[in-house]
């Protein structure tokens, strides 16, 4: 477990290795099937929210090292759009403005407070961390492996990061029902997201039921990280 401070540092020292790195070579160009585009236009939309809310979340924490680690965070998500938007552009594909699993998605964060804003969105954070691995392994593509496994990278500090805030203790029948409410949430989630992006999970070699099974794994592994810090369960 690491506080906030160390948190901190660690996205610091992210933002300065990826300004030290610079840019893939956009002029090299990107060869993507149609439903790869589609796809990637959907998260796209996703990973462009401005993060108001969350940022303020943080802020009302009254922790300085906390809010400061969110702000880089959410700067982290806007530059995964970014990259995503000018991978589009690479492969001569427009981005779009909006899409209804974005909209849903919004929907439930909107009005929450920090911890159960953080529970839904480590949902997406899961879900990210099997569909850029998938991109990065199955694309034929240079330039989309390595904009994917720069996203993926930095989605594997994203899930600890929010996990770490999570943690805390609660009665053993409290902890059983927000865990069943939450793998619920998460397994629909899954299944939503492998029949939205089904098309591309077959051109990049994964079929709907291995991503969700997948995603399932990784979700009870996370669930089980947290469950030692709940006192009584």
């Amino acid at each position: 477990m690491r506080d906030a401070g160390g948190w901190l540092r660690e996205f610091q020292e992210a933002a300065r290795a990826r300004q030290d790195r610079g840019d893939p070579d956009w002029a090299r160009g990107a060869r993507l099937d149609r439903a790869v585009v589609r796809s990637l236009q959907r998260f796209q939309v996703g990973e462009s929210g401005d993060g108001v809310r969350l940022n303020r979340a943080a802020e009302r924490t009254g922790d300085p090292a906390y809010a400061a680690a969110v702000r880089l965070f959410v700067a982290e998500e806007q530059n995964h759009a970014r990259l995503l938007a000018r991978l589009l552009e690479a492969a001569g594909a427009p981005t779009i403005t909006r899409h209804w699993t974005d909209t849903v998605f919004v929907s439930l964060r909107r009005g929450l407070g920090l911890r159960l804003e953080l529970a839904v969105l480590l949902i997406a954070e899961t879900v990210a961390l099997s569909y850029y691995r998938i991109l990065r392994d199955g694309s034929g593509d240079t330039l989309t492996r390595e904009v994917a496994a720069r996203i993926l990278d930095d989605e594997q500090r994203h899930v600890p990061f929010h996990r770490d805030r999570l943690r805390g203790s609660m009665p053993r029948p409290v902890w059983w029902l927000v865990r069943a409410a939450w793998q619920l949430l998460h397994t629909t989630t899954a299944m939503v997201v492998a029949w939205d992006h089904g098309a591309a999970l077959r051109v990049l070699g994964v079929g709907r039921r291995e991503f969700v099974a997948e995603q399932v794994r990784l979700f009870s592994r996370f669930l089980t990280t947290l469950r030692a810090e709940h006192a009584g369960v």
